[in-house]
């Protein structure tokens, strides 16, 4: 090969391997399980790659968090208790204002919190292909695309449940910001799938046993005081899961409103439900412990679980 064909041949191989955009990875022994077989339901193009990133200039508790962009292939990864196993398992929701998933800060942390204490953790790396100014971004009734994952994922882990040694009447739910929205939407659309079912997964049971929202947005109409977006307000029964809530007052992001009208509905309806509101705590803190009491939630989430009876108590 001539000298200079063979230096632009690996100049483009060079330019080619940088072009190339990280892709997030579970911690090692853990495995990303795509959960559509075949066709995904509703499928729309992302506008790139799917891709991961560090975030360095909004650090939460002074560290650095990670977010993955452009998920069209929505994946679990299992998460087993790291010593004695409850039987109980939560799916983790990220939040992102379905646009990115925070997978690590409200993520992979919380699942290193949840196997410490005996319980199963579900990553859910659910899709969120649109720009906000795409008419397919957002919640469900707008877009169906996030609940169809949710739902499909509750399925598949009851059909799995001896495999992970999980009990199947204790599977619950745990989303912050957009997540927590996806929690109120599985919780209240469980009766029947979105889309045409796949498989044996889709005969099981979609509904959470328990659900935990924490700063959950897309719930109060913004143009309307105390008001609960309508698409969840007709779908409430006494069915409805157990529900925890919990937001910081001088939450900029979403209105403190967002708890309060799925609340005071749960609470109409007769649904279980407990609520938490600090005066301080902003917004997307995740797992990480600041100055704020906000961020000590997992000790009320573990005592909480207890008193529902999804937790054994503590001896």
């Amino acid at each position: 090969m001539k000298p200079l064909v063979f230096a632009l041949s690996i100049l483009f191989a060079f330019s080619t391997l940088n072009a190339q955009q990280p892709v997030w990875q579970p911690s090692p022994g853990h495995t990303q399980i795509p959960i559509w077989p075949g066709a995904i339901p509703d499928a729309r193009p992302a506008k790139g790659p799917e891709k991961s990133e560090a975030v360095t200039n909004e650090l939460v508790a002074g560290k650095p968090w990670i977010e993955i962009e452009n998920v069209s292939r929505p994946t679990m990864t299992v998460y087993s208790p790291s010593g004695t196993n409850t039987g109980a398992a939560v799916v983790v929701f990220p939040g992102g204002g379905y646009q990115i998933l925070a997978i690590d800060l409200e993520g992979s942390e919380v699942c290193d919190w949840l196997t410490s204490k005996g319980i199963t953790c579900v990553l859910l790396k659910y899709r969120v292909p649109a720009p906000r100014s795409d008419p397919y971004w957002g919640a469900y009734p707008e877009s169906p695309i996030a609940l169809e994952d949710a739902q499909r994922t509750l399925g598949l882990i009851r059909l799995h449940a001896a495999r992970w040694h999980i009990d199947p009447h204790k599977i619950g739910v745990l989303g912050f910001s957009a997540g927590g929205s996806l929690v109120a939407e599985i919780s209240n659309h469980f009766a029947e799938r979105l889309y045409k079912p796949v498989d044996a997964a889709d005969k099981e049971s979609c509904r959470p046993d328990f659900a935990v929202a924490l700063y959950p947005g897309h719930l109060a109409l913004g143009d309307t005081p105390l008001s609960l977006n309508p698409d969840i307000r007709a779908h409430i029964t006494a069915q409805t899961p157990p529900t925890f809530l919990l937001q910081a007052e001088d939450d900029h992001v979403d209105n403190v409103n967002d708890s309060l009208v799925y609340y005071i509905a749960l609470k109409n309806a007769g649904v279980p439900v407990e609520m938490h509101l600090y005066a301080h705590g902003g917004h997307a803190f995740g797992m990480r412990p600041t100055k704020f009491p906000i961020t000590h939630w997992p000790a009320l989430v573990e005592t909480w679980l207890q008193t529902i009876g999804m937790a054994p108590p503590v001896s």
